[in-house]
């Protein structure tokens, strides 16, 4: 008689699967938190200098990006005070006579009398500067406030030969960076936990995309958060993996960290109800998403903009696409293999540390200024030790 073969109860084999399944997930897990705390441990801290300034800070309201370079400043001038009340600017300028008022994008929830405001500033000589940081969507705005500044800095590329045009005073290519101690590797929360994530408004070119692919992601545990994802097509195909509305930064690291993929994908520079980009000015830089998800050592999939392989190497610390079905085989293909995922994943956040920081950035942007306008104490600035 053949032998008898004993099958399992169907509740062990539950039991047996999931605990094989748990433990193999939890290795992953303890695997990639033991890398980022390599990465962490062995990337060194960077010493900066300082410059005996007294700067006026004007924030936008983006969170991550003010915190950032506000924590930034606070380490290296002498002295750093940040406007609480727009309205109030050139009162706070007229009073403390800072060396350098820095205004982050000047848009959107600026009040009616900014310009005026930056004009009576410059006309008690002193420095101002803007950096924007939301480059082309809002050209028709920001092309008239550039005028009105000493110095002009802006992340995008595509915007340079605009403002040089309408500009008396320096304008000049200054990149993003991360708010590192926000954006950072933090141990994976099982409720976040998802194989797909994107965060963002669902601006029209992101919709063509998610549409397109939606029937691939169907079977997978996606996460899409932000405002406008109703335009879906195929919206019913995501059914509870759309999260709408405004996130909070402190959410969306967590869901970044908690991702195996997040994929970045720029919006549109058309004109149109999505941007105010009448000027038509190319999308040619990378956005603060690009830094904020490799910092947090997950890997990344953004479409191609011209100066991102100055900043990252695709296929080794990103991966990129051009299309729907690139990126869908991609999503598959690194789903499939965990340790290609996690080794691109962890050289990005290693580049990122390295070369990416606010605090980098500042000092880029103060050596700058203080050299090409001769700012006061500029040439007696040193490193510290």
């Amino acid at each position: 008689m053949p032998a008898r073969t004993h099958k399992k109860p169907k509740r062990r084999r539950l039991y047996d699967n999931g605990k094989e399944a748990g433990y193999k997930e939890g290795w992953e897990h303890g695997r990639r938190d033991g890398a980022c705390k390599a990465i962490l441990e062995s990337t060194p801290l960077q010493q900066f200098p300082q410059y005996h300034l007294r700067v006026l800070y004007v924030p936008q309201g983006f969170e991550a990006i003010d915190t950032g370079i506000i924590g930034a400043l606070r380490t290296m001038v002498t002295e750093l005070h940040v406007v609480d009340d727009l309205n109030r600017m050139y009162e706070m300028a007229s009073l403390l006579r800072p060396d350098l008022v820095v205004v982050l994008n000047g848009l959107h929830i600026f009040p009616a009398n900014h310009l005026e405001q930056i004009d009576a500033i410059r006309a008690l000589h002193i420095k101002t500067v803007i950096w924007f940081v939301d480059d082309p969507y809002s050209s028709e705005d920001s092309i008239r406030i550039a005028p009105h500044y000493d110095i002009v800095l802006t992340h995008e590329l595509g915007a340079i030969a605009a403002y040089q045009e309408v500009c008396g005073g320096q304008v000049h290519y200054m990149p993003l960076a991360v708010h590192h101690e926000w954006f950072k590797p933090t141990t994976i929360e099982n409720q976040y936990t998802n194989d797909v994530c994107f965060i963002g408004q669902g601006f029209w070119n992101r919709i063509e995309l998610f549409d397109a692919i939606a029937p691939s992601l169907s079977s997978r545990r996606v996460i899409i958060c932000g405002g406008l994802w109703d335009r879906l097509k195929n919206y019913d195909l995501y059914g509870d993996a759309i999260r709408p509305g405004w996130m909070p930064v402190q959410e969306t690291i967590r869901y970044y960290n908690s991702a195996k993929i997040v994929v970045n994908l720029h919006r549109t520079t058309e004109p149109g109800s999505d941007n105010r980009n009448t000027l038509k000015l190319p999308g040619l830089s990378i956005n603060p998403r690009t830094y904020e998800i490799s910092a947090c050592a997950t890997l990344q999939m953004v479409d191609i903009r011209e100066d991102l392989s100055q900043y990252y190497k695709p296929g080794v610390e990103i991966e990129t696409f051009a299309s729907p079905s690139e990126l869908e085989s991609k999503i598959a293909y690194y789903l499939e293999h965990e340790d290609e995922r996690r080794t691109i994943a962890l050289r990005g956040l290693k580049r990122t540390l390295q070369n990416h920081t606010f605090s980098l950035r500042v000092r880029e942007w103060l050596n700058l200024i203080m050299k090409q306008e001769g700012m006061p104490n500029g040439k007696d600035n040193k490193e510290s030790n």
